[in-house]
């Protein structure tokens, strides 16, 4: 876990849980359609809003070349690095294949693709490229890339694997994922108690929760059941995937554009190090993903 630093209120701070591709529409359309053929709609019915209206993203300038019209394979290239840029795209998740309950398992083939290249178990990569897709359809405007949710995930929980953690096939992981209590000890922020102990098992101060490392408050403000098995667990990191996914798209921002993309990033976490490792882990996930 990254412990939360001191800097904001606590009442900032409960509002932050603790790259980029512009993927295109016809992608996210016809993964919705095979999927909708198949009689497992992929998108939860907790996030079909219809989307809102938005200006063209204008962060690219020219400099990224269009993605081929032939399916699947779809890729760009980098967009500018460095510390006021963005993390490189990637290639998007394509090629579905219906073949579980759970609603990223359509991104298996895909999902066993990148993984292999770049190091991420194949479930967690499923999570990851499933939020992609869902806020490309319900929250276009936001441009927000898979290899972002993964390089969070990465520096948080190393995939679901910290403090001993196994993450699972069906996208939980065990034993649950819990950060140091937030006791104001160690540089930590201080929150006091406010689940009763209900996701953290803290009774006395509140603990970062699950994979993507939610504290409850943040939590239960955003929580989306992503698998659609009734439950919205912030130790599965289907539902923890697409839930920071909508946290960092919230209040109308552009992750296609520089400014937006660090701001989410400091929301999360307000430490500039951390935004920094998180940015160096989504750029390296877009390049390797490519190779």
């Amino acid at each position: 876990m990254v412990a939360r630093k001191a800097g904001r209120s606590t009442s900032e701070w409960a509002k932050r849980p603790s790259g980029r591709l512009v993927l295109p529409a016809v992608i996210a359309l016809l993964l919705l359609g095979v999927a909708g053929t198949a009689g497992a709609y992929l998108v939860p019915q907790a996030l079909q809003a219809a989307p809102s209206p938005s200006a063209t993203p204008s962060f690219l300038d020219g400099t990224a070349a269009v993605p081929p019209a032939s399916f699947p394979g779809l890729s760009t290239e980098s967009a500018p690095g460095g510390p006021t840029g963005l993390p490189g795209f990637t290639t998007g998740p394509a090629q579905p294949v219906q073949n579980g309950a759970r609603p990223a398992d359509a991104l298996a083939g895909w999902a066993q693709q990148i993984g292999t290249k770049v190091g991420i178990p194949v479930v967690a990569v499923q999570a990851y490229g499933y939020a992609e897709l869902v806020l490309t359809r319900t929250m276009p405007s936001c441009h927000l890339s898979w290899t972002t949710i993964a390089a969070i995930a990465s520096v948080e929980s190393a995939h679901g694997s910290a403090n001993g953690a196994v993450l699972g096939v069906d996208g939980s992981v065990s034993p649950p994922i819990y950060g140091l209590p937030l006791d104001g000890k160690g540089g930590r922020q201080l929150i006091a108690d406010t689940d009763q102990g209900t996701l953290d098992g803290d009774t006395t101060f509140d603990r970062a929760v699950g994979p993507l490392q939610f504290i409850p408050a943040t939590w239960n403000q955003y929580k989306v059941d992503a698998d659609n098995n009734g439950v919205a667990d912030p130790n599965d990191i289907d539902d923890a995937s697409l839930t920071a996914a909508t946290y960092l798209c919230q209040g109308g921002r552009d992750m296609s554009k520089a400014e937006s993309w660090w701001a989410a990033i400091l929301s999360y976490n307000a430490v500039q190090p951390y935004a920094q490792k998180v940015y160096e882990a989504a750029n390296d996930y877009g390049r390797r993903s490519r190779g």
